[in-house]
């Protein structure tokens, strides 16, 4: 491994939550070694870039970051990482100033990968992925930020039509139970309060007996760990028993799902070959609204699939305006090489994916702006983050944007506390609030 005396590390993260939780580890790591981290951007001797593959301009980002970085930084040592170079090393290795690409089997390991010199021709290392379950290597410091990430679970088997990750980041496998426990106690001894449990397939978490239940009522006995929020989950691995959950006063899990529903068309749906109808979709949608009062519901929904015709995403419009969903995240189709849906002679044209997906982002932001709008005159429990210029933001329970001005509470320093606010005003994507009373 290259000496690291006054050596300056940079890390730049692309794609979801599972990588952030990745990364902040392998930065942790490299503190540990001795590596002064700065931002991205700045003069670095090591640059690791994690990256992702989900679209193709995912990829597209993931190369234009590694250029950027080598244009800034010639003689730094570049690592790239993650699932483009597990599935786009060939890429990867055609860009100038990359020595080291690692794929998702190793890359928690990279440093260890790192050499002394620049590398004439980068090494690759991209070994077959590993179905075993697996634990993960943590120490170091982690000051509080925002939200922490817990990575849970990895892969996934379902193999929807459309989606690369599986093959990028292989079958599902879970993390051990003692060793994401003991993980989150780390962070709780680091002033961590918030946990967001993480991975692909969270909902398939399942090692011993230990599932994903089992992880959340191990994660709400972890002192100094007040509250727990789950990722994204597949709406078929959701257990009922976390509505009890989410009700309890004295549980910390909080009353928010992240469901993807990726079309409102059956016929859509079989084709991406999801795991449910529409109607055994709207039947678990409606059960959570009903159980868990006041529960944020946002989705993810795909437009533009293969053969997707004009009425089917007017079908999938409709589902989402006329049901309980309070956001989704709109994602255009796109082409991935080795799946199924890229084989298909029935693509919708780029300019109309791009038209209907602007069309689903204005209805979404509607709907959420409407969620938000129910909510004004309450007093909501929040979660205060690092402060911005003018302002202290922070989180709802069940996911409101809230800010109060930096100068409450007589300019006291309000990271990472729990505050009782009023939400007053609504003021773009984020309502303004007054605190009414610290609590903790």
């Amino acid at each position: 491994m290259v000496s690291t005396a006054t050596k300056r590390a940079s890390l730049h993260t692309l794609g979801c939550r599972l990588n952030q939780s990745e990364t902040l580890l392998i930065q942790q790591r490299l503190k540990d070694e001795g590596y002064e981290i700065v931002p991205f951007g700045e003069r670095a001797d090591l640059g690791i870039i994690n990256t992702c593959t989900v679209t193709n301009l995912a990829d597209s980002k993931c190369r234009q970051t590694i250029r950027q970085f080598v244009r800034k930084n010639p003689g730094a040592y570049t690592a790239v990482v993650g699932c483009y170079s597990q599935m786009g090393a060939k890429e990867i290795a055609e860009i100038g100033g990359v020595d080291l690409i690692i794929g998702n089997q190793e890359k928690m390991s990279v440093v260890d990968f790192i050499g002394q010199e620049k590398n004439e021709k980068p090494v690759i290392i991209r070994d077959r992925i590993s179905p075993e379950d697996f634990s993960i290597q943590f120490a170091g410091d982690a000051p509080f930020n925002q939200r922490a990430n817990l990575k849970i679970q990895d892969g996934c088997s379902f193999i929807c039509s459309f989606c690369i990750i599986p093959f990028a980041r292989g079958p599902s496998r879970s993390r051990d139970y003692a060793n994401l426990i003991d993980e989150a106690k780390a962070k709780a001894s680091q002033g961590i309060r918030e946990i967001v449990v993480t991975g692909v397939n969270i909902g398939t978490y399942q090692t011993g007996d230990a599932d994903l239940l089992r992880v959340l009522e191990g994660l709400n006995l972890v002192e100094g760990i007040d509250r727990i929020r789950i990722s994204s989950i597949e709406p078929t691995t959701i257990p009922t028993e976390l509505f009890g959950m989410m009700n309890d006063p004295d549980h910390a899990l909080l009353p928010f799902f992240h469901i993807p529903l990726q079309a409102g068309s059956n016929k859509v749906l079989g084709e991406m070959r999801r795991k449910y109808t529409i109607s055994e979709y709207l039947e678990f949608l409606h059960l959570a609204r009903e159980s868990v009062d006041g529960a944020y519901i946002g989705s993810d929904i795909m437009v533009g699939f293969p053969g997707e015709s004009e009425e089917e995403f007017q079908e999938t419009c409709r589902v989402f305006l006329e049901n309980p969903f309070n956001f989704c995240h709109v994602f255009s189709f796109s082409e991935r090489k080795g799946t199924l849906a890229a084989k298909r002679a029935d693509q919708v044209p780029i300019e109309e994916r791009q038209r209907r997906s602007a069309h689903l982002r204005r209805l979404s932001a509607k709907k959420r702006y409407d969620f938000y709008e129910a909510h004004l005159g309450k007093t909501m429990r929040v979660l205060f983050e690092n402060p911005k210029l003018d302002c202290w933001p922070s989180y709802t329970d069940n996911y409101i944007r809230v800010v109060a001005p930096r100068d409450a509470m007589n300019g006291a320093d309000l990271a990472n506390r729990c505050a009782e606010v009023r939400l007053d005003r609504l003021s773009a994507d984020f309502v303004e609030g007054e605190i009414v009373q610290m609590i903790d």
